[in-house]
């Protein structure tokens, strides 16, 4: 299985950026768990970290043409206002889990609406780096040996 992790804007400043709501991890200490925890399910990983958000719908947009089965996203501040984005990943029909490491419904109210919510398969937030994690092993668990289907 291939996977394609999306991190969006403000995301390259993680361990630094607001340690107190976002944690002390790194972007870089992320990805090596991310990428271990992968190995270790046989699962391939790619990971891309943007502030721009036509990088990002570009990505959403070739993922399954480059043999991408599923994605992994956390669009940072783009979760609230791209309407663009949410189309790409409509446009694509690609299996995606929404990621946020803090707990976005704690948080502002504007930080309450998700424009891409309603398309993913889940959503995961509010469990710092392991929200990535969970989100990874949710699409591991759902993929299974047959695609996710089962007799029954």
């Amino acid at each position: 299985m291939r996977i394609l992790v999306l991190h969006g804007p403000n995301l390259n400043l993680l361990g630094q950026r607001e340690p107190a709501v976002y944690g002390t991890t790194t972007l870089d200490d992320l990805n090596t768990e991310l990428q271990r925890f992968a190995q270790a399910c046989g699962v391939e990983l790619e990971i891309v970290q943007s502030n721009a958000e036509h990088a990002l719908i570009d990505h959403i947009q070739h993922a399954p043409e480059r043999g991408f089965e599923a994605l992994l996203i956390n669009p940072g501040a783009y979760t609230h206002t791209s309407v663009a984005i949410r189309d790409a990943l409509s446009a694509t029909g690609i299996k995606f889990v929404e990621v946020h490491m803090s707990q976005v419904a704690a948080r502002e109210p504007f930080r309450h609406h998700s424009m891409i919510a309603d398309l993913a398969a889940g959503t995961v937030s509010g469990f710092g780096a392991d929200s990535y994690l969970l989100g990874l092993q949710a699409l591991v668990n759902q993929h299974g040996d047959g695609g996710g289907e089962t007799d029954g």
